[in-house]
């Protein structure tokens, strides 16, 4: 496809410079070869690439047809004569009919029967077009001694189902197909080519180069998470905090701020499977993959990058703060926030598969960034709630976070002083919070953690699967008016332009040690006014 020139480039959108147009359409091209369908309709696809380029993907398309046995039909404007000739068959069609079918050899000798030769230095492909134009027919009519009248397209039609051919074709659409001549496994039961394993497989090799090669953005977020224990840690410093009820409310303003930590963090997840689905939609839809084995990679290849972040922010604010210093609860609340993470994570990627475009992600992610703040059990306690609310408590998952960690730090020892009203300083506080739980709910709230993390993937595999690709632009067509503005003729003119791009990796690799690469080298020139210009050159940026 002559697509090793722009590997590991970005292929690019309307925001981002990447490969060329001719480029994206090859690109397409070979994506689909590579796919499960064995028979390819392909429709112009010599639009935007130059004839050496055309050659080489309809030669890449000849070898798919004769050593892998795919079916091809391929529809080209009047293509170049080296590639017409790597073609097997030709069906040349001319006001909704068919005026030849069959192999490339004949069709000369057909229309030759109908008393039109081919010149010697015309090109076959622009012969078999101009010889059906009405203005262009008669330059190829060979029989001088007779009058030359102009042959439509139903005469033709006529004359090819009299001929050899025509007749030949007929008699094999004719004759029922023989199922005993047929290959067992002809007929298949299944959409994809590949097992599930190794559908699986293959997406979990995908997404893990798509992590290393975001993996700056992932290794970015976990140290903003340290960055941030570490600002949390200097602002409730222990030296100033003490095990009273004064204090008592900074440890649990400390813990819900690492959670509303891990909520922002994951934020940024929503946008970048937003810009994904487009790739999806198109790999789905042409049963590349189903959709459960995308989410499943996409899911468990985000634990590791959950489970350093957690432990980037644990390690360093929780002795920083002050916490019951018993390596128990630190790994107790390690678990917490790491469970956190993920549901996080996984919320936001569900939220994408639904709402699909930047617009509607932004509401849907705010609207559920909302709902698990306002009803976590920090900002309005249990208590607070009225009670035909109070159900909603338990759907947010924010609140076992609080349930969990809470419990973890104002049940241990450290807190057990007996106050006035008979019960313990930390069971106090726990019900000042609408959080008063046994010290079994740790773990019941780790299982809701678990559960919320199944039940958000779920549902990102459904919207996946259920959801069909929404348009991010809307256009609206109105009737437009004629009218004619008047206008002066401009000359144009361009002197010393010079263009430079960023040096490719695979330079650098090569020895090439300049930061920019310049592409444009002082190029000077006019364009005039009532003077038609062409701009010849290699597909690509240069252009």
């Amino acid at each position: 496809m002559g697509l090793d020139t722009c590997a590991d480039v970005l292929v690019g959108d309307a925001m981002r410079r990447g490969i060329s147009g001719g480029e994206k359409k090859r690109l397409t091209t070979g994506e689909m070869i590579v796919g499960p369908s064995k028979v390819l309709f392909m429709d112009e696809i010599s639009t935007g690439l130059d004839s050496s380029t055309t050659f080489q993907v309809v030669s890449c398309l000849q070898q798919l047809a004769h050593i892998s046995e795919f079916t091809i039909l391929v529809s080209l404007l009047q293509p170049a004569p080296e590639t017409y000739e790597l073609f097997d068959d030709i069906i040349l069609m001319a006001e909704g009919q068919i005026v030849y079918h069959g192999p490339k050899s004949c069709v000369m000798s057909f229309f030759e029967s109908c008393g039109f030769k081919c010149p010697q230095r015309k090109g076959s492909a622009d012969f078999l077009q101009e010889v059906l134009s009405r203005k262009d027919q008669q330059q190829y009519w060979s029989r001088t001694e007779e009058r030359y009248n102009f042959v439509t397209v139903e005469k033709f039609y006529d004359k090819f189902k009299a001929s050899q051919s025509g007749r030949n074709l007929a008699e094999e659409l004719s004759k029922p197909y023989d199922e005993s001549k047929g290959h067992k496994n002809a007929l298949s039961f299944g959409i994809y080519s590949l097992s599930k394993w190794d559908l699986l497989k293959a997406c979990f090799a995908r997404e893990l180069l798509l992590m290393k090669r975001n993996a700056f953005i992932h290794i970015t977020k976990a140290a903003q998470l340290g960055l941030f224990g570490l600002i949390t840690g200097t602002v409730f410093l222990r030296t100033r905090m003490g095990v009273d009820r004064t204090h008592a409310s900074y440890y649990m303003g400390s813990l819900f701020y690492a959670l509303l930590l891990l909520i922002v963090n994951g934020f940024p997840d929503l946008a970048m499977a937003i810009e994904r689905l487009p790739v999806f939609y198109k790999h789905r839809d042409n049963y590349f993959y189903p959709a459960w084995a995308y989410a499943i990679p996409s899911f468990i290849l985000k634990i590791p990058f959950s489970l350093v972040g957690s432990v980037a922010l644990t390690s360093i604010s929780y002795y920083l703060i002050g916490y019951t210093p018993e390596a128990s609860r630190f790994f107790y609340q390690l678990l917490i926030l790491f469970l956190m993470h993920t549901v996080i994570l996984s919320m936001f990627r569900s939220v994408a598969s639904y709402c699909q475009t930047m617009v509607a992600g932004s509401v849907g992610g705010t609207l559920a960034f909302l709902f698990t703040l306002l009803f976590g059990g920090f900002l309005i306690p249990r208590s607070f709630l009225p009670n035909w609310l109070k159900w909603v408590f338990w759907v947010s998952p924010l609140s076992y976070a609080e349930i969990g960690l809470a419990g973890n730090e104002f049940l241990a020892p450290r807190w057990s002083e007996i106050t006035i009203s008979g019960v313990t300083l930390g069971r106090r506080i726990l019900m000042d919070q609408g959080l008063d739980f046994s010290s079994y709910f740790y773990w019941i709230s780790v299982g809701a953690l678990i559960g919320f993390t199944l039940l958000f993937n779920v549902g990102f595999a459904i919207g996946l699967t259920v959801k069909n690709h929404m348009p991010s632009v809307l256009i609206f067509s109105e009737p437009l008016g004629r009218m004619v503005l008047p206008f002066t003729p401009l000359t144009i003119s361009f002197q010393d332009v010079n263009y430079y791009v960023d040096t490719p990796a695979e330079m650098r690799e090569h020895g090439y040690m300049e930061g920019k690469l310049q592409l444009l080298h002082n190029i000077t020139g006019a364009f005039q006014p009532g003077v038609l210009s062409a701009l010849m050159g290699v597909t690509g940026i240069c252009q």
